[in-house]
């Protein structure tokens, strides 16, 4: 081996470690050069170098050595580097009220192709775990795609370290169903290659829009949604899902916002669950909900196009103060830096911005001291997108051994 072979060998396993977070780096857009990620990983140009050469070996990113240099700026640039868009997928799954999503997503968040399936959920969770899979891969058999993993979101919490559905409340899956462990046995039965994982559908929301959305850069972020029915929040802390000691954590649709209210599944009254979610909106406003469509889809339509109905405008404002009490009270207990609202809270934000916050703002103390900013969700389909995330990490945290 001559003595430039083994100066770039050297190199190379010097940076073997720096794999992951190169990856990690350019799958969340934080390093479009080689030069931000020399910086980004605190190692020489030519290390970045070599790491770069190994990710793209891989097929996992594309190295471009010869970008064309912006108007009017001098000196050559720096390599820029993309992912792959001809490279690995993982298989991503959604589950809820009114039936599932299936679709193939590669490195960056980008769906590479997806199905939606309107199945009524039974009580048996193989059974609609399996048609979900069966639809993933059907996807994949079409594509002709490398599978690297499985992951799926459902609406439920989801308990560790057996993976079972504490409280599938609105799918009439029993308390307890072991899903990862029927999902992982459906992919392996379908012939898909990759570990599976599972998680709960607003967790997995946050860790997307964390990494890909409206919580890109946030060190303490909140993340509260509707989905077709309930209210669910998560919080990522420098980078990590804060999920308890056993998976638990952040139920807070179970804070009562109207100790008068509505009653609530869990056994409350007046829980964020009942009082801020689609089937809430309907009736508040007067509305029956109706045969096409989901709940989601019809609360979302009625703030879009009859927002100036008084009755919807009523109900659309009650549902701001209430969505605010309980965001109030999160800020005073965990201190988010950003807040981002999914499912119909994105829409009743975009319908009262300024009520919604004022009230979190009057309501809490670190409201008062300057406000948390409170966004949009900018995902379509997040859950399903962090769920991506689950079935990619591995992947992320050691290349090498994941794709051997």
């Amino acid at each position: 081996m001559n003595g430039k072979a083994t100066g770039v060998r050297a190199r190379l396993e010097r940076g073997r470690g720096a794999l992951g977070p190169a990856l990690e780096l350019v799958h969340t857009g934080r390093a479009p050069t080689r030069a931000v990620l020399t910086a980004e990983l605190g190692v020489t140009r030519a290390t970045a170098g070599a790491v770069a050469a190994e990710l793209e070996a891989l097929g996992l990113i594309r190295v471009d050595s010869r970008p064309a240099a912006p108007g009017g700026s001098q000196g050559r640039p720096s390599h820029r580097l993309s992912l792959d868009e001809s490279g690995p997928v993982v298989l991503a799954a959604q589950v809820h009220v009114d039936g599932f999503r299936a679709a193939l997503v590669g490195l960056g968040g980008r769906t590479v192709a997806t199905v939606p399936g309107s199945l009524t959920p039974s009580a048996d969770p193989a059974q609609v775990l399996g048609a979900v899979v069966d639809a993933g891969a059907e996807l994949l058999a079409a594509s002709g795609r490398r599978c690297v993993g499985a992951g799926l979101a459902v609406p439920s919490a989801v308990a560790e370290p057996d993976g079972t559905a504490l409280n599938p409340l609105h799918i009439a899956w029993p308390a307890g169903s072991p899903v990862r462990a029927v999902f992982a046995e459906r992919v392996r039965a379908a012939g898909i290659t990759g570990p599976a994982f599972t998680g709960n559908d607003v967790n997995l929301a946050a860790l997307a829009e964390y990494r890909h959305g409206a919580g890109r850069g946030a060190r303490h972020l909140l993340c509260v949604a509707t989905g077709h029915r309930g209210v669910g929040g998560a919080l990522v802390v420098d980078g990590r899902l804060h999920t308890g000691s056993a998976g638990l954590a952040l139920e807070v649709g179970h804070l009562t916002v109207r100790p008068e209210g509505r009653p609530c599944h869990c056994g409350g009254r007046g829980c964020l669950d009942v009082e801020t979610d689609p089937l809430a909106l309907l009736a508040g406003a007067g509305r029956r909900p109706g045969p096409e469509g989901s709940l989601l889809h019809q609360s979302r339509e009625l703030l879009r196009s009859e927002y100036d109905d008084p009755e919807v405008r009523a109900a659309g404002e009650r549902l701001a103060d209430r969505l605010g009490l309980g965001l109030a009270g999160l800020v005073n207990i965990l201190n988010p830096d950003r807040i981002v609202l999914g499912g119909l809270h994105r829409e009743l934000l975009a319908a009262e911005p300024d009520r919604l916050r004022a009230v979190v703002a009057d309501r809490s103390l670190w409201g008062r001291s300057g406000g948390v900013p409170i966004l949009p969700a900018s995902l379509d389909h997040n859950s399903l997108v962090g769920a991506a995330e689950l079935a990619w990490q591995p992947v992320l945290d050691d290349p090498l051994a994941a794709l051997d």
